[in-house]
């Protein structure tokens, strides 16, 4: 659709030539941005290579840690980003959080044998992660306040590339690793400033819509404003509802379930299905493609079905197919079921910025939805922990992947009982 603005502040919201094109740029931009800091998903990569690099030698557990302590800091970053866009703008806080992050795995570059491990935790983990988050909530709360029309759709695409960042680093990452398999803390220095550039020139563009802003040909349900939204509620006034908590343990568990597969594919698709590592390595590439694919398919099946029975779907199906996966002896197989899982996963994420947009309005949407990314990290450190003791040194993916794909399911409980507040409207319930 086409939009027309008021001339404030001095900024146009049309690039001049093609109407409506200039928000489709922020789209361009968020792409990059989201690519750049998505490759923490290729870690599985990395991660393999410190287990048999003799100068590091890590266990399992130890080699999933940069990734859980990445994970974990998004919560920290998201929950002060969001509240600083909302204040600032989404410009300077995107930069500012692709430089952190970039940073921080500039820093890891630095380690050289598990002496330096600690420089993995803090570099790659606390840094690198407290700045992907800063930067990640940015374009999606941005984003939803330019699309009032595809809100579902257009947070699907804000968080697509985030999905698709692994599909690009993880052939490089193995690449780079190829090359010189005895330090694979190497690779750190080419990704690290590869992402900064892509940060860099992907949030230059971002900005929020000037006041007055409209898009031509969408009509907001009745009783709601331009925007589509009924009220929009403050932070504190969001941590008051139940349904804040409900959609946040629904993030959790729903992360939980698909980042256990993530933080162990290689080794799984390895020891389950046979794979050699160099095969696993771009498995895990082509699995990606699914996670940022599945951010944009399930968002924009919730626009037409509704939130709550798109994650019924998500978790149920993420379920199913852990159960299935330690038993897929083919490659064909567990190919698929992890696709599917994936596929599930960046779902989660394509939705629930929509939800949370649908529950509590888009005008604090930073705030509010960087505040339930503590959902992400809490998931992200329970999944890896959890997958890695179970599987512990005895292989038992059975174990692992059965416990926690019955959690999934036991999940699905939540999405009957979690309903849009009461004063907003309904259309996506």
């Amino acid at each position: 659709m086409e939009e027309t603005t008021t001339r404030a502040r001095g900024e146009a919201a049309q690039d001049g030539s093609t109407p409506g094109g200039f928000r489709w740029l922020l789209v361009a931009g968020a792409l990059l941005l989201q690519l750049a800091i998505g490759g923490v998903y290729a870690w599985s990569v990395i991660g393999g290579a410190l287990e048999e690099a003799d100068s590091w030698q890590l266990s399992k557990v130890e080699a999933s840690l940069p990734f859980t302590v990445s994970v974990g800091m998004i919560f920290v970053g998201s929950y002060i980003g969001g509240r600083l866009q909302d204040r600032r703008g989404p410009r300077v806080v995107a930069l500012a959080g692709g430089a952190i992050y970039a940073g921080g795995i500039l820093l890891a570059s630095f380690a050289n044998g598990s002496d330096d491990y600690w420089m993995l935790i803090v570099g790659y983990g606390v840094i690198s992660g407290f700045g992907l988050g800063f930067a990640y909530i940015v374009p999606i709360a941005m984003l939803q306040k330019w699309f009032p029309d595809k809100k579902g759709l257009i947070t699907g695409l804000a968080v697509g590339g985030f999905g698709f960042g692994a599909v690009i680093t993880a052939p490089v990452a193995q690449a780079l690793l190829d090359r010189n398999a005895d330090d694979p803390a190497s690779v750190f220095l080419p990704l690290g400033l590869a992402y900064l550039v892509m940060a860099l020139v992907g949030a230059s563009v971002f900005r929020d819509p000037p006041e007055g802003y409209r898009v031509l040909g969408y009509e907001p349900p009745a009783g709601t404003d331009a925007g589509g939204d009924a009220v929009d509620y403050t932070q504190g006034e969001a941590l008051r509802t139940p349904q804040w908590f409900l959609l946040t343990a629904i993030l959790t568990l729903s992360v939980s379930a698909g980042i256990a597969l993530i933080s162990q594919a290689k080794s799984s698709a390895t020891d389950i299905a046979g794979v050699s590592a160099t095969g696993a390595a771009t498995l895990v590439g082509v699995l990606a493609i699914f996670n940022g694919a599945g951010r944009i398919v399930w968002a924009g099946i919730s626009d037409r079905i509704g939130r709550m029975k798109t994650f019924a779907a998500i978790l149920a199906l993420q379920g199913v197919c852990l159960i299935l996966l330690p038993h897929a002896g083919s490659v064909i197989l567990f190919s698929a079921l992890a696709a599917i899982i994936y596929l599930c996963y960046g779902g989660t994420f394509g939705t629930m910025p929509a939800t949370a947009g649908d529950f509590f309005g888009v005008r604090n949407a930073g705030a509010i939805y960087g505040l339930m990314l503590i959902g992400w990290s809490l998931g992200g450190v329970i999944g890896p922990v959890l997958a890695s003791a179970l599987i512990g040194e005895e292989k038992a993916y059975t174990l692992a992947y059965t416990t926690i794909g019955v959690i999934a399911l036991a999940a699905v409980a939540l999405t009957f009982v979690t309903k849009v507040p009461a004063g907003r409207h309904a259309e996506h319930d």
